[in-house]
């Protein structure tokens, strides 16, 4: 993806990274990336599902440009396939670079997830 696309899907979640979420060499955690981007992925899965989802599977995820200090990293989702108790989300990851307007694709990734009910056990995804 280049810099001239826009995101795909909705905006999930936005939020600052801050000095605490970086590694040696002053850049953001990726992993730091990743759990925003699974937070933001089970967000749009529980409103898709109405009800609880967890993770199961994440798809080919390449880092392509660092996330720095007072960057608003922005998170958007869109549902994918759907089958009977999982689903996938599509996630995106993007920096809008600190005091600017300047949007960059950090990474992307494809989340699966599976509907689950109060025991913990898979239950069927409700129509959309």
């Amino acid at each position: 993806m280049t810099d001239t696309q826009t995101p795909r899907g909705q905006l999930t979640l936005r939020t600052i990274a801050m000095p605490a979420d970086t590694n040696a060499n002053g850049d953001i955690f990726g992993g730091w990336v990743m759990a925003r981007m699974d937070q933001a992925g089970g967000i749009a899965g529980v409103e898709r599902t109405k009800g609880r989802v967890v993770t199961v599977k994440v798809d080919s995820m390449t880092f392509i440009r660092p996330m720095k200090v007072g960057d608003v990293l922005c998170v958007y989702t869109e549902i994918g396939r759907v089958g009977r108790t999982s689903f996938q989300i599509h996630v995106e990851a993007w920096a809008q670079r600190f005091m600017t307007q300047r949007m960059e694709l950090v990474t992307d990734a494809d989340f699966t997830f599976v509907a689950i009910d109060d025991a913990g056990k898979p239950r069927p995804v409700p129509p959309a």
